[in-house]
């Protein structure tokens, strides 16, 4: 008998003749947040991103003057597509979390590939304040499990050698969110 049968059956003798114990799974799936804008904004600059708010009809402009000499990539655009040379990425998102200043990629329409999006040093995300939820469970109810996800909270960073804090690792150094209200 392996080690692993052993305690198997270990277990079961331990839990032999015992009731079955319901266990409750009523789980918090809403959270009423007054400003979901206010808060996912607060949070994602709490993970050092630089954050704008503006109204939708100033977002294109803002772009513009944001990526004015960057050789930025744009998904589904004719945008600069060399990852190895490019300045950035402009993407928006499939959902964005305020109560953990999270966004989420699904890699849909205008949100490019996952090397797209962590290749370049430099990520430009717009997210409109209606893809704002207020929790994790929110966010995953309008996700589809199927598609590749990632989920961003800030720039990059690792803290792994030393408890040293290093950003730009795994991805972007630089997060900058536009709020499109």
């Amino acid at each position: 008998m392996s080690a692993r049968d052993e305690i198997l059956a270990r277990i079961g003798r331990a839990v032999a003749g015992a009731q079955d114990v319901e266990i409750p799974r009523g789980y918090r799936t809403t959270q009423q947040v007054e400003d979901l804008v206010g808060l996912f904004a607060e949070r994602v600059d709490d993970y050092r991103a630089i954050v704008h708010v503006l109204p939708a009809a100033e977002v294109p402009a803002k772009i513009d003057e944001i990526v004015a000499g960057r050789r930025m990539i744009r998904p589904g655009g004719d945008g600069w597509e060399d990852l190895n040379t490019a300045d950035g990425v402009v993407t928006s998102c499939a959902v964005a979390i305020a109560e953990t200043g999270t966004i989420v990629l699904d890699h849909g329409p205008g949100q490019g590939t996952r090397a797209q999006t962590l290749v370049p040093d430099y990520h430009l995300c717009v997210v409109r304040a209606d893809q704002i939820v207020s929790g994790v469970p929110e966010a995953i109810a309008r996700l589809d499990p199927a598609r590749p996800l990632t989920w961003i909270s800030g720039p990059s960073a690792t803290s792994d050698i030393e408890l040293n804090r290093v950003e730009g690792v795994h991805g972007p150094r630089t997060l900058e969110v536009i709020i499109s209200t």
